[in-house]
């Protein structure tokens, strides 16, 4: 079978493609692509070529973690029936390039193990469940607490301060230094950092990437406060001891999500708590994906590109 898919052929360089793709076992299953999110952290990364050395890296590659569409063949041990909507994390099903993270495609071939069945109905909106269930986990489980200070108003920040009212905590205070991005809160407060004269929060979330804040956060936090660092940082992260050391400061790294935080958002989701569609800000044709690309890391009104597989 071939597809056509996003070949990230270098830095810089890329572009949609026809590419091979692996022949599907029992356990297996077809996905028919209709919408595929474009990534602001890990996607730029690459992109731009700024991505630490990752298990799996290299080029040419097809990129994204984000993929929703319909099943049009299941292997007789996967579980999973013809004409189901499904949520794929992702793929490592092509013959000639790298599958990290493998979703910006028209065709996936992944084990049925892995995807999420989802309801039709969500449209483009479906694409952002693996953000969701990311900034769920973030939050929930044993030792965690939700956040009183969430940096960054983007895609993630939103997240974060939804999850955080939908769990009927007080509403955190959000810092955004672009003006463009204050608007679309509801239920709680975007704010300059300059504008906050705070010192005393318990739990930082860093949804900025920003590794360069840090000793600004644990300015801000009260003794014992903690600081979640929930982006992802190129550069190595250092900070001030005697501030840290004066605040007992916590320092905690969330990574990805796991099945239980997809369960539970799913249902969030489906339940109406917890809103994605608004958070789409931009569709294209995926055989426009280089300009789509470009635009998502550039345009600071761009909150989500969804790339559209239906003419593809």
């Amino acid at each position: 079978m071939q597809t056509k898919a996003v070949i990230l052929e270098a830095p810089g360089k890329l572009g949609v493609e026809s590419i091979d793709l692996i022949a599907p076992g029992p356990a297996d299953i077809v996905v028919e692509v209709r919408h595929s999110g474009i990534s602001t952290g890990t996607e730029k990364l690459f992109w731009t070529g700024d991505m630490p050395p990752f298990p799996g890296m290299g080029y040419p590659l097809v990129p994204g973690y984000e993929a929703a569409g319909e099943v049009v063949s299941a292997g007789a041990q996967s579980g999973v029936r013809v004409g189901e909507h499904v949520f794929v994390p992702g793929a490592n099903c092509y013959d000639g390039a790298h599958g990290l993270f493998g979703a910006a495609s028209g065709t996936i071939v992944t084990p049925a193990e892995r995807v999420t069945r989802i309801d039709a109905g969500h449209g483009p909106s479906a694409a952002l469940l693996a953000l969701a269930a990311t900034a769920r986990h973030a939050m929930a489980g044993p030792g965690k607490a939700v956040p009183d200070l969430i940096i960054g108003h983007g895609t993630l920040g939103r997240l974060l301060a939804r999850l955080t009212l939908a769990s009927g905590a007080p509403a955190p205070t959000v810092w955004e230094i672009d003006a463009r991005r204050h608007a679309g809160a509801t239920g709680y407060e975007v704010i300059a950092p300059d504008a906050d004269p705070r010192r005393d929060y318990r739990h930082i979330y860093d949804a900025s990437g920003q590794g360069d804040l840090l000793n600004d956060l644990i300015g801000r936090i009260a003794k014992g406060g903690e600081i979640v660092l929930a982006g992802f940082y190129t550069a190595p992260l250092q900070f001030a001891f005697p501030p840290a050391f004066m605040k007992e400061a916590r320092l905690r790294i969330s990574a990805e999500w796991q099945p239980d935080d997809m369960v539970a958002t799913r249902a969030l989701v489906e339940s109406g708590v917890l809103r994605l569609d608004d958070l789409v800000t931009h569709q294209c044709a995926a055989p426009a994906a280089a300009r789509a690309y470009a635009q998502a890391f550039t345009d600071p009104a761009c909150l989500k590109m969804i790339l559209n597989w239906s003419a593809a």
